[in-house]
């Protein structure tokens, strides 16, 4: 018998990484069933921090969803949830179902969204008194460096005259001063961890709106005006509490979030594979396995710098075990990823006729292609990498 482990990420689009899973195991299920070999499946959704990130983690370790209403990017009463994983000890909060680019679709304005609905996130996970705090902040339609988040939670932004500015980008423009006095004083008793799986600063051509502006709706004019208001917020909030931060790996995540969560709530920054890893007790479960697979709806750079799928495939070479891949489409030919990274890749182009075909039907061409894999997947297992 092979036991395989399977921690897929969402397919972003079409499956989330449960469904994604599922399919994978169902697909290689009937393709070991057709050469005769059987087979037990571990099956654990991952997350890379955004969009599905709480479904992930309640279908991997079960938990609490608790609803909290709360403002989108643009201010307009949405639904979102918290997950209080079992124990009640950790809140998972997902920013993107508050603050994501899904909720702005067809009104995007970046300059006057901000992140308030996290704090309200926040503020109702705190009501429950969990000991952490862990935020997944993918998928952001905002770049207000945080601030939104920190004024839900007590914080104030001042004038050179000392009088009270808004949350947004516009808003802060004439940013002088951060009074963090009232600051809710929950926060020094629970410890925050941040998911982030990008390493950029907040600020210059690597920084928060250079690189992740233009999918808001930003122009090259506007990425200059947030480098220009985005210096100046650092400025009053690393003199308020007293450090710099602006130059930390992931502080330019979600808009300048990463810095905004380190500055005010004194938050890590982690990589979403090292969160996955210790509350599903991956490492245990890999122990037991004969063959890992992974996957994603893309393969592309940023999956080579660390996403979850390459965190996978790195606790499989430390096993050694082989580790096979399965995704939507592929950026750059396969010898970029084998065997450097995965030992096999499979996209779904060789199953479904369109892009669009595969991602409207994901689920039965991701399947389609797993069962076409077994056999393959049957070699490697027998040999250790």
């Amino acid at each position: 018998m092979i036991r395989v482990l399977i921690a897929a990420d969402s397919f972003k689009g079409s499956l989330t990484s449960a469904e994604a899973g599922a399919a994978i195991a169902d697909g290689l299920g009937e393709g070991f069933a057709e050469i005769g070999v059987s087979a037990a499946f571990d099956i654990i959704p991952i997350a890379d921090g955004g969009e599905g990130t709480v479904a992930a983690f309640a279908a991997a370790v079960g938990g609490e969803k608790v609803l909290v209403l709360c403002p989108d990017p643009l201010g307009v009463p949405v639904t979102a949830e918290f997950l209080l994983l079992p124990g009640r000890s950790t809140a998972v909060i997902e920013m993107a179902q508050s603050c994501g680019l899904m909720l702005v679709r067809g009104r995007k304005n970046i300059r006057r969204s901000d992140t308030s609905g996290l704090g309200r996130q926040i503020s109702a996970a705190l009501d429950r008194r969990p000991e952490k705090l862990l935020i997944g902040i993918g998928g952001s339609a905002t770049n207000d460096w945080g601030a939104g988040m920190a004024a839900a939670l007590g914080a104030r932004f001042l004038d050179d005259q000392g009088r009270p500015l808004g949350t947004n980008p516009s808003d802060l423009a004439t940013i002088q001063t951060v009074d963090l006095s009232g600051l809710d004083p929950r926060l020094k008793s629970v410890r925050v961890e941040t998911i982030c799986d990008v390493d950029n600063p907040l600020l210059g051509p690597q920084g928060a709106a250079a690189v992740y502006g233009p999918q808001k709706g930003a122009n090259e004019e506007t990425v200059a005006w947030f480098d220009e208001i985005g210096s100046r917020f650092a400025d009053a909030v690393e003199k308020a509490v007293g450090r710099s931060l602006r130059d930390i790996p992931g502080s330019g995540a979600a808009g300048g979030l990463g810095f905004g969560l380190a500055a005010f709530l004194g938050a890590e920054l982690r990589p979403g594979i090292e969160a996955v890893i210790e509350v599903t007790h991956l490492q245990e479960r890999v122990k037991k396995a004969d063959l890992i697979i992974t996957g994603e709806g893309r393969l592309d750079a940023q999956s080579r710098r660390g996403k979850t799928t390459a965190g996978i495939a790195a606790l499989a070479q430390g096993a050694h075990l082989s580790c096979l891949a399965f995704c939507g489409s592929l950026e750059g030919p396969i010898s970029t990823y084998v065997p450097s990274l995965f030992a096999a890749v499979y996209d779904l182009s060789s199953a479904a006729p369109s892009r669009e075909a595969s991602i409207a039907q994901g689920a039965l061409f991701l399947k389609t292609t797993a069962r076409r894999a077994a056999r393959e997947a049957v070699a490697l297992a027998a040999r250790r990498s």
